[in-house]
């Protein structure tokens, strides 16, 4: 399980049979699958943050400006 910083919004994805799912975490530890966003299942670990970067861009802010890496 990779856990990312997505402008602020707690997310992690992993990698399920060739295919990568994406899951929305809350800070209670509640974790739900984001089904509107498909991860193309050839992306490799390194290119994972510049696709989210690249999907959720207009959520970007000043305090949030990026998509981090926050554990593998």
């Amino acid at each position: 399980m990779i856990r990312v910083n997505v402008f602020g919004r707690s997310m992690s994805v992993r990698r399920v049979g060739g295919e990568w799912q994406l899951f929305s975490e809350s800070q209670t530890g509640m974790r739900s699958r984001v089904y509107e966003v498909v991860i193309p299942p050839e992306l490799t670990e390194a290119q994972l943050l510049s696709y989210l970067d690249d999907i959720y861009h207009e959520q970007a802010s000043v305090q949030h400006p990026e998509v981090r890496l926050e554990s593998q």
